[in-house]
Formats: structure tokens, C-alpha cells, sequence
């Protein structure tokens, strides 16, 4: 093999080995102030969005005591309890015990708690669009009781033998009926984004503007088509000054925009709970503390 390896090249490698010698550390000083500059272009966000759990599936055998122990423990703040669940919060308490249940959750480390049914408004029989009309007013007078600050209903679907307009028109009537009875008790009505062809956004707001009511809110379900039509941040416009609360699901999922979501609901100063509903395991506590610091990450939060 030829040696090209000359007397200048040889003074040129002296020269900079030299130079190199004479300030300790410059070969690493470029690294050094990038990796400074990266650090100060972080900055943590102090203000995240606030964690729940919706109990349908994770906590639907936990007591109240041990939804307010499990909660505590992961750190989540608030809690939406699915009714007939193993928490055996129901229209049949009496008095006594629905006072004993907000106590217990007020005594708690938890800032706040909602009720959830399926109470829905597709029906085209009147007597059962009624019963649902009316068991929701029931229950809402529940929440009250408790403590709640909201109730979760439904659409809940469109029957084929009436026009998709006509149902919407339906739902949105018994909402704006249950929303002003839930308003005057001081709890809101949260309509989930759910259901056979009425889990759609722009479906929702279809619904809302039925209504013609201001006591009608929203619950962001978190669902795949969020993002058809014009996008996620269109089809968020459309309910943004409505929505009180939502279910978000598998946080790892990279098919659907969740760091998106949470940055257009802190942008719009979104103050609700983003309850989390999933399925356990046999580490319940453990697996929601994970689920917590994913939701805390994609907010840079942690």
C-alpha cells in the first residue's frame, strides 16, 4: 500500500493536536453546549390536563373504598362511576346513604366525582323514550345527592326505519329536556360521542344544535373517527365550548393524536377530567400509575 502520509499532513495533525492540548475540553465543547442548549429548549409543563378513571371496565368490581384507595395511591384526581357497577351507587339509596357517599368521597384526597348511565334517546317507541327521559331525571337528582358534578348519557344509535335527521332531532329534544331538569339540580348533562353512526363529531353537534340548548355538554369519547373529514382539530371546533369531559383509552396507541387533543384542550383552557377508560389487570394500581405517567409525557409533563 502507498504511504501518503506527508510532511504537511504530519505538521497539520501536529498543529490541531496541539491546539487541542492547549484548551482542555474543546474537543468536547461543541457536544457539551449543544446538549446545554437542548436542555434549556425543554420546558416542563407545569399545568397539565387533570386524570380520572371511568370505572365501566378497570374498577367495575371496586367498592368505594377502594376506588378512593386505588385512585389515591396512582394519583389520579378525579373519578366517573359507571352506574350499576360494584360501587352500588343507585336511585334505591336512601337519604342517609347518599349523604354518607359524598361525604366519603369530600373526605377524600379526590377533587371530584360524576355519574355515568346508558340512558339513551334513539328510541322510536314513545313509551320507552320516556322511561329513559324520565329514569335520567331519576338519576340525575342521584348525582346531586352525591356530590356529582355530571352525568354521562348517550345518543345512542339511528333506527332504520326513520331518517337519520328525524333521530337527531329526537335526541336532541330529550337532551335539551334532561339538560335544563340537570341544570337546575347543578349537575350537568355530558352527551357521550357513541353509538352506531352517532359516534361521530359532526353527528354530535348536529344533536346540540337540536337541542337549542346551553345545558347540553359533551363527552369526548376518544374514537377513530375523530380524525375524519378535515381532521382532528376541525371536528374538535365544532364542540369545543361544550365538551365538560372525556374517556381516553390506550394512550400508546400512535393511531390516534392524543398529544394533539391534550394541546388543542389546554389551548382552549379546558379545565374538566380526562377519565380513563380501560381494562385492568391483576396489578390495577400499578398499571394506572404507568397509565398516569404516559398521560403526563404526552403533555411534557414528566
Amino acid at each position: 500500500m502507498k504511504n501518503n502520509f506527508s510532511r504537511r499532513n504530519f505538521l497539520k495533525t501536529a498543529a490541531l493536536s496541539s491546539t487541542a492540548v492547549a484548551i482542555p475540553g474543546c474537543v468536547n465543547a461543541a457536544s457539551d453546549k449543544d446538549s446545554e442548549h437542548d436542555n434549556h429548549s425543554f420546558k416542563l409543563n407545569e399545568n397539565p390536563l387533570k386524570l380520572g378513571v371511568m370505572t365501566y371496565n378497570i374498577a367495575k368490581e371496586w367498592d368505594i373504598e377502594t376506588v378512593i384507595k386505588n385512585l389515591t395511591e396512582a394519583e389520579f384526581q378525579s373519578v366517573e362511576l359507571r352506574t350499576t357497577h360494584g360501587h352500588g351507587i343507585e336511585v334505591t339509596m336512601s337519604a342517609a346513604e347518599r349523604a354518607e357517599v359524598k361525604k366519603r368521597f369530600e373526605d377524600s384526597p379526590l377533587e371530584a366525582i360524576s355519574l355515568a348511565s346508558a340512558f339513551k334517546y334513539h328510541y322510536t317507541d314513545p313509551a320507552e323514550l320516556k322511561k329513559s327521559i324520565e329514569g335520567t331525571k331519576e338519576y340525575t337528582l342521584l348525582a346531586r345527592d352525591v356530590g356529582a358534578i355530571g352525568f354521562r348519557v348517550f345518543p345512542n344509535e339511528f333506527p332504520p326505519e326513520v331518517s337519520e335527521e328525524q333521530t337527531m332531532e329526537q335526541i336532541g329534544k330529550a337532551l335539551a329536556e334532561v339538560g335544563e331538569f340537570a341544570y337546575n339540580t347543578g349537575v350537568e348533562i355530558r352527551v357521550c360521542v357513541h353509538g352506531k353512526g352517532t359516534n361521530r363529531i359532526s353527528v354530535i353537534k348536529k344533536i346540540i344544535d337540536y337541542s337549542q340548548s346551553p345545558h347540553v355538554y359533551v363527552n369526548w369519547n376518544c374514537n377513530d373517527n375523530d380524525i375524519e373529514g378535515e381532521g382532528l382539530e376541525h371536528n374538535f371546533n365544532l364542540v369545543k365550548d361544550r365538551i365538560r369531559s372525556l374517556h381516553t383509552h390506550e394512550l400508546w396507541n400512535p393511531d390516534y393524536p392524543y398529544r394533539q387533543l391534550f394541546r388543542l384542550l389546554s389551548e382552549n383552557n379546558f379545565t374538566g377530567y380526562c377519565n380513563a377508560e380501560i381494562s385492568g389487570n391483576d396489578d390495577p394500581v400499578r398499571l394506572l400509575k404507568y397509565y398516569r405517567g404516559l398521560f403526563l409525557a404526552l403533555q411534557d409533563a414528566l
